[in-house]
């Protein structure tokens, strides 16, 4: 037996065994020799053991993720899933280290660990200074080899010692950033994105260092929105001091819970569990009750995996926000924190998609809309239903059009935009809203221009609520936005049309909008509202008017600042011929300023000695920042009017008149702010001009 693997019992029974055989005092210092090397090696034992313990055992890989829009973008992924230290970088100096280890020879540009169904990402300052470390150890180890390892075990000393060295080590140090690092910066600069591994995303989990708080708010998603004040730059706007900050459920987990998550989320990735149905709507269900046991919080891990899975993910939760109406996620959007408007407050918030992530909803958004979103086609418009009921609109762009994939979502407003709502934000003005009201419901054909957002969508909206009951009503759109099913829940007949051309090859279906018009010039004598005229079914819907094909209202929207504009892009840019152009009636402009969107023109389209002489002549005007009539009408000299009274028994008196009722009626409407049609539908009798102001 070596005397070094002597256990306790076996000491005392070899020193029972000497005091027989040897004098006292030899026994003494034989016992005491083997005492000490017994305890010696005991303590390397325990120093072992608590190495082998502490020792990192994360898996290094470097991935470049694909269908990212983003080229040569690579990630160092840390499996830290056996790992004591669990891949945390801040806390665990032997991941730190191996980590360190792996940038001496990689550039990346996001480090990301995983461990227990948590996701750790060090980007920005973190991955700068992981990277400074690695690029000074590859380079300094040739002239100093200490230094080098000292920077790998404590890189804030080793940066202390090298900063302002004469020599190679010293310009290493400046060369690569090295001496800028501290031991707090290094500890600050440590601060990971945490969120669970399903997730996709990144959330700071603390708000900016001189935060103040304003307003808490639970969320119907079981998350908590904190509003906060600082005087930090958070946003690129340097006047923003507001800061959204969002702690979601995932935060209040403990590890049993976690785990469960991530097991559940494995389960639905490697089909272990029944969709239970078409749609696999119920397999998120499923998967959580296959693998929870009785203390887990099913209903939360269910919630949390379906939005992860099923929904828009971390987004799911700003749009339970009812105060939120936009959240834009830009390209490169592992770089840029996800921005919102809150109350018209445009603000940054604690969270950022990955690149993968943003991948995942592209897939979705093609995969629903069945539209292409890719290098050839860079740009998509699409429309999906938040978990909390809100319809959101979406627009994409990716590469070659921008860095990376990148995203503007905005939520449908779910109270229909009336004239009279439209008055009570000071858009429009009485007289203006009477005359645009009355003409809709002669059959005025009238074309909305504006700049992108500038309400162009919303002002069509309105008018169509002007209408009369019993008019039909085909719409033609590529993205839902007009209120078909509210005009459809007042009883109005409606038949929208929704043009799609397929180039993913995923539905097969192609109906474009100049098939869409035409079908809807063949379902009957009707109303007709273009989402957007922009295209060859331009030439089809200025014919249409140019032969009387529709005797109702015909309305649409285009890109424009005015009527000339309007009719350049029509005549020149569309190919429309100018005498199918002067079938128009009306052009009316909406302008954006800011967050203010109104009517900023009425303009009457005339035509002189020939089709192709075309003029126009401005009916209302903003002037002092009120839309105000030129005179033209009340001086009897609008063209319109004279037109829209052909034909029937009225006198352009008898048309001021029904101008004047209309007027009062939405004045009073809108000082007791009747502005939902569900507090009063209009209706009108276009046969008697008397019941165009009830």
């Amino acid at each position: 037996m070596s005397i070094l693997s002597i256990d306790t019992a076996s000491m005392t029974g070899i020193n029972a065994y000497l005091r027989r055989i040897l004098p006292s005092s030899v026994c003494e210092y034989l016992s005491s020799v083997v005492s000490a090397s017994t305890i010696e090696m005991n303590a390397l034992s325990d120093n072992a053991n608590s190495d082998k313990e502490s020792r990192c055992r994360c898996c290094v890989a470097v991935e470049t993720p694909t269908g990212t829009g983003v080229p040569d973008r690579s990630e160092l992924v840390v499996d830290a899933t056996d790992c004591p230290g669990s891949g945390d970088l801040a806390s665990a100096s032997a991941c730190r280290e191996t980590v360190i280890d792996a940038l001496t020879h990689n550039n990346v540009a996001i480090i990301r660990t995983i461990s227990d169904g948590i996701e750790r990402t060090y980007a920005d300052d973190a991955a700068a200074t992981l990277q400074a470390i690695g690029r000074f150890i590859e380079r300094v180890r040739f002239h100093d080899p200490e230094i080098a390892t000292r920077a790998r075990e404590d890189p804030g000393k080793a940066a202390y010692h090298a900063t302002g060295r004469a020599g190679p080590v010293g310009d290493i140090a400046t060369d690569t950033g090295f001496d800028s690092l501290t031991e707090t910066a290094v500890e600050t600069a440590l601060s990971p994105f945490v969120a669970p591994t399903l997730s996709r995303s990144h959330l700071e989990r603390s708000p900016p260092p001189d935060a103040t708080l304003l307003d808490v708010t639970d969320l119907s998603t079981d998350a908590t929105a904190r509003m906060y004040s600082t005087d930090t730059n958070v946003d690129s706007n340097t006047e923003a001091k507001q800061y959204y900050h969002l702690d979601p459920a995932f935060h209040n987990l403990d590890s049993t819970a976690i785990d469960t998550l991530a097991m559940a989320y494995e389960c639905l990735g490697t089909g272990s569990v029944d969709g239970g149905g078409g749609d696999g709507s119920r397999a998120p269900s499923r998967a959580v009750r296959y693998v929870a046991t009785d203390e887990d919080p099913v209903e939360t891990l269910t919630a949390i995996l379906t939005r992860h899975t099923q929904g828009l993910g971390v987004i799911e939760h700003l749009f339970a926000d009812d105060r939120i109406s936009d959240v834009i996620a830009s390209s490169p959007v592992s770089k840029t924190p996800i921005r919102i408007v809150l109350d018209d407050e445009r603000m940054a918030t604690n969270i950022r998609l990955r690149p993968s992530g943003a991948a995942t909803l592209a897939s979705r958004f093609r995969r629903e809309s069945g539209r292409a979103f890719s290098r050839s086609t860079p740009t998509l418009d699409a429309t999906v239903t938040a978990e909390t009921g809100r319809q959101i609109r979406i627009a994409g762009i990716t590469a070659p059009a921008s860095d990376g994939l990148g995203f503007a979502f905005r939520a449908r407003d779910t109270t229909p935009w009336t004239l009279t709502r439209l008055l009570t934000v000071g858009s429009l003005t009485p007289a203006a809203a009477a005359f645009l009201s009355v003409v809709t419901a002669r059959g005025a054909a009238t074309i909305v221009a504006g700049t992108r957002g500038a309400g162009k969508t919303t002002l069509l909206g309105a008018l169509l609520w002007e209408l009369p009951h019993t008019t039909r009503l085909v719409s033609v759109e590529d993205t839902p936005e007009l209120p078909v099913e509210a005009l459809r829940e007042h009883g109005r007949d409606i038949q929208p049309l929704y043009t799609e051309t397929d180039t993913t090859g995923i539905t097969g279906a192609t109906f474009t909008p100049t098939t869409a018009l035409r079908t809807a010039l063949r379902l009957g004598n009707g109303a007709l509202a273009i989402g957007e005229v922009r295209g060859e079914e331009a030439a089809a819907l200025y014919e249409a008017m140019r032969v009387g094909a529709h005797s109702h209202a015909v309305l649409g929207t285009i890109h424009g600042d005015s009527g000339v504009a309007v009719r350049e892009r029509v005549v020149s840019d569309l190919g429309v011929p100018a005498s199918a152009f002067s079938a128009t009636d009306l052009i009316v402009t909406c302008t954006r300023r800011g967050d203010d969107r109104f009517v900023s023109h009425v303009e009457e389209v005339r035509t002189g000695k020939t089709t192709d002489d075309i003029q126009f002549v401005s009916l209302f005007t903003r002037i002092d920042g009120k839309l105000t009539s030129t005179g033209v009408i009340e001086r009897g000299d609008s063209r319109i009017i004279e037109r829209l009274c052909r034909g029937t028994t009225d006198s352009y008196a008898d048309f001021r008149t029904a101008l004047a009722d209309r007027h009062e009626t939405l004045e009073r409407r809108a000082e007791i702010e009747l502005v939902n049609p569900k507090q009063g539908a209009v209706s009108w009798d276009t046969t008697n001009p008397q019941n165009l102001g009830e």
